[in-house]
């Protein structure tokens, strides 16, 4: 691929149609006012993965404040909204089909830069409608739609540019040497190609912003990586002063509530499924090297809920990924140990894959098989599962870290 429109037709046809279809559809509904429930609902419910990660989202307190339970696709849409289960929805199958298909690290960064932008447009959106709420959330979790796709793709390309980019080549020219454009112009491709809506177009377009909606979205797109060397300095100054215009807040104010709005984007990526990505966001880096964080504090009350939530999904026809989900989440967060691996035995019965992962760090034990006759390395617990002491102790070893399998 040599120009901006290759990229662009080869992400969609060959890497990428299922995603672009999908997200056609999505839009194409919510953007048409004679939709209806059942359509968007059957839309949704075609994909089992994105139905349960649809209803994970909708019994979440940053989406259904009323903590009403829900149950149904067409409940969520009823009780929540159509643009909010739409935001939902769009979240969910950007996650699970570009994870789905490769966890490079560069991946699980523009991941989590997605996704703190997005809580934090939502967030800071003066115009509290629905409809503005949710267009900001995705308008930030897409603008660099370009980008994700490309790192979800095994490539040559992806493979030289990784190696640039560890030399410290500046991003762009890097971009412009191997794919022969940029990340941006792959986007704009993208978002007219997959039919994003006119919102999402205004927000990757060249030039200042239309709208304050569409500036808000840029500036927090770019205080999303900008903190992540620290809430403070010059350069998240000047973002915070563009954010203080869009908003109408002092930038001492808008500052506060960022700090806030960070612990709720992380909340958000484990609902998502991705707790592994949370390491990646503000307030939750380590602060040297060879240091891991604390494991989080137990938590009696939120076992209790978690408890409430299990028994809630194992009663409606349960979906073995959410069940498992929860109880990752559960271990990592309410009992607070600091990483935890579900591992299941592949089709011969001779190895543990880790099939759920969460806690700083788990990420790349992603792929990792033991036999389970390796007498050094594991040992039976006493409810039965097999707890391999070697990945848990390498990192643990010098801070103290609890860890589960």
């Amino acid at each position: 691929m040599n120009s901006t429109q290759a990229w662009v037709s080869y992400l969609s046809k060959v890497e990428l149609p299922v995603l672009a279809n999908t997200l056609r559809q999505i839009n194409e509904l919510t953007d048409s006012r004679n939709s209806t429930v059942n359509e968007l609902a059957n839309v949704i419910l075609n994909d089992a993965q994105l139905t349960s990660q649809v209803l994970r989202l909708s019994n979440t307190v940053f989406y259904n404040q009323t903590r009403t339970q829900v149950s149904t696709v067409s409940r969520a849409i009823t009780l929540i909204g159509f643009d909010a289960v739409k935001s939902m929805a769009i979240s969910s199958l950007i996650v699970d089909t570009l994870l789905k298909r490769n966890d490079r690290p560069h991946l699980l960064r523009c991941l989590a830069r997605a996704i703190h932008a997005a809580v934090q447009a939502r967030c800071l959106m003066p115009k509290r409608t629905e409809y503005a709420l949710e267009e900001v959330f995705i308008g930030a979790l897409l603008m660099n739609i370009g980008e994700l796709a490309f790192w979800s793709c095994e490539t040559d390309q992806a493979t030289e540019l990784e190696e640039r980019l560890r030399l410290d080549e500046p991003a762009v020219e890097a971009q412009k040497a191997v794919l022969h454009t940029t990340f941006t112009e792959i986007t704009r491709g993208l978002v007219e190609a997959w039919s994003l809506g006119p919102f999402i177009r205004e927000v990757v377009a060249p030039g200042k912003a239309n709208s304050m909606a569409s500036s808000l979205v840029r500036n927090t797109v770019e205080m999303a990586t900008v903190s992540e060397h620290g809430w403070s300095g010059p350069e998240m100054d000047k973002v915070l002063e563009r954010l203080s215009a869009d908003v109408g807040e002092s930038p001492a104010a808008i500052r506060d509530q960022l700090k806030v709005n960070a612990q709720e984007a992380t909340k958000v990526a484990v609902s998502l499924g991705i707790p592994q990505v949370t390491a990646l966001l503000p307030g939750n880096q380590g602060s040297a090297a060879g240091h891991g964080a604390e494991a989080p504090v137990m938590d009696p009350a939120l076992q209790l809920q978690i408890l409430r939530d299990l028994t809630q999904t194992l009663a409606e026809k349960p979906d073995i990924n959410e069940v498992c989900q929860l109880v990752i989440e559960g271990i990592h967060r309410a009992i607070g140990m600091q990483r935890v691996a579900l591992l299941m035995s592949d089709l011969t019965g001779q190895d543990l894959i880790p099939r759920k992962v969460g806690g700083r760090g788990t990420e790349e034990w992603r792929g990792v098989a033991r036999t389970l006759d390796y007498p050094q390395g594991w040992h039976r617990a006493t409810w039965g599962a097999f707890t391999p002491r070697d990945l848990c102790h390498s990192q643990t070893r010098q801070t103290g870290g609890r860890c589960s399998l």
